[in-house]
């Protein structure tokens, strides 16, 4: 069952919008090979707004996103594109529906 997720919100920095959103296309690839991430979703909340949302089983996936590619990779290139500090909120699934 899916207990746990974060949702982080980022905002790029002027003139960096598409690069964003290129750079959130791109994880969705890394996402892929996550065994531990089973719920990924890049969002577009405005047109200089994105947001990520994933979910997992366990404490130990969640953590194991963290230290992942996708965090190193925006850790890294991030800072290029959004504004830091980023907000990473850890957050509480009560409920899922997954239509498939």
């Amino acid at each position: 069952m899916i207990k746990l997720a974060l949702f982080v919100r980022l905002e790029a920095l002027p003139g960096k919008a598409a690069e964003a959103q290129d750079f959130l296309h791109a994880a969705l690839a890394m996402a892929n090979d996550e065994a531990t991430t089973p719920i990924w979703f890049a969002l577009k909340l405005s047109p200089t707004t994105f947001g990520v949302f994933d979910a997992f089983h366990d404490e130990a996936g969640r953590q194991r996103h963290l230290s992942g590619p996708i965090a190193q990779a925006l850790m890294s290139k991030g800072q290029e594109l959004f504004t830091f500090p980023l907000n990473i909120e850890p957050i509480e699934v009560l409920g899922l529906k997954n239509a498939g």
